[in-house]
């Protein structure tokens, strides 16, 4: 059985008419429900100060307070950056069937593989998006088998950028920890330390010619503790702030951060998962990188100790990380 790609679908709709499984409610379509002209500009923080301190209060309250912001001068080559979109790009260009070799294994319950369908869908409405997901670190939990081997280059760029990303998130998690009153250490080794899983999704918008009526990834929030992204120039990400939707502002080579649900979770409530989704565009295909930093499916994740007492008791459940993300895919109650 041939399954449905949203590229090919895209190829076959060049006029005005597209399938009405992509067609959202009026109450989702971006034409009518994103704020227009005003860029969203979520905090943007230069790693690079000097004043350390000052990079530290801006994580803790841009976590706090926005759940997603961007970093600049975060000592990741922009050279390195155009590598990994530039294979990333060259892969989903390949001709469908190379594509289909990496498909997800039909009834596994890993996400990883080439594929269109991540979570269930909602009123039956399928997002204008394909996919290629494969972890990136630690070197344990690979597997190579996900890993295009065309073009050439690759792997040998994606393990280049695992390297120098996991500098980024010892830094972020540092802050994080900091702002919480928590030992710099502590977060991270609460959430997993270096056995974290980084988990790389490539996102493939392709040209839609009704663009207001769909959503490239409807609303949600991350499942991960944080996801780095990376986006390409076109514009598409929004963000949910004060009862409105909004366009994020694109800043070139910038890092985006989410805050995602289990660093909710984990500071019991004082970070917060940044609700988002994904618009595309008529004429340009956008892509991103996110990396989702998230616990081995056996970590149980709650509340981290010291951040819970008589005065601020649990807020949320205690649990392994791969009984919530199959309640969160499966939209079922946590």
């Amino acid at each position: 059985m041939e399954v449905l790609r949203v590229q090919r679908v895209a190829s076959e709709s060049k006029d005005a008419s597209i399938p009405a499984m992509f067609v959202r409610s009026e109450t989702e379509q971006p034409g009518i429900t994103t704020v227009q002209g005003v860029n969203l500009e979520v905090p943007v923080i230069d790693f690079s100060n000097p004043n350390q301190e000052k990079v530290l209060r801006e994580v803790y309250e841009a976590s706090k307070d926005w759940g997603m912001f961007q970093i600049v001068n975060h000592e990741i080559p922009s050279q390195l950056i155009t590598n990994l979109q530039g294979v990333g790009k060259e892969f989903f260009e390949l001709p469908q069937e190379e594509k289909e070799v990496y498909a997800k294994i039909e009834g596994s319950e890993s996400l990883e593989g080439y594929g269109t369908k991540l979570s269930k869908d909602v009123n039956g409405k399928k997002g204008w998006v394909d996919h290629l997901f494969h972890v990136i670190w630690p070197p344990s939990s690979i597997n190579y088998r996900f890993w295009p081997k065309n073009p050439p280059s690759y792997r040998e760029v994606n393990e280049e950028y695992s390297k120098h990303l996991r500098g980024v998130v010892d830094k972020l998690m540092k802050s994080m920890s900091i702002g919480l009153g928590l030992e710099g250490n502590e977060l991270k080794e609460y959430a997993g330390g270096d056995d974290m899983i980084h988990l790389l999704k490539i996102n493939y918008y392709p040209p839609c010619p009704c663009p207001d009526l769909v959503l490239g990834v409807p609303q949600h929030t991350d499942m991960s503790y944080i996801t780095i992204l990376v986006p390409n120039e076109v514009q598409g990400l929004q963000a949910f702030r004060d009862g409105h939707w909004y366009d994020v502002k694109y800043v070139p080579n910038a890092l985006v951060i989410h805050i995602g649900d289990q660093m909710e979770i984990l500071s019991n409530g004082k970070y917060k998962a940044v609700l988002h989704r994904t618009t595309v565009k008529e004429n340009e295909t956008r892509m991103s990188w996110p990396v989702f930093i998230e616990p081995k499916g056996e970590h149980v994740v709650g509340p981290h100790p010291k951040l819970v007492n008589e005065d601020n008791p649990p807020k949320y459940k205690t649990k392994k990380y791969k009984d919530y993300a199959y309640c969160k895919l499966n939209k079922t109650p946590q």
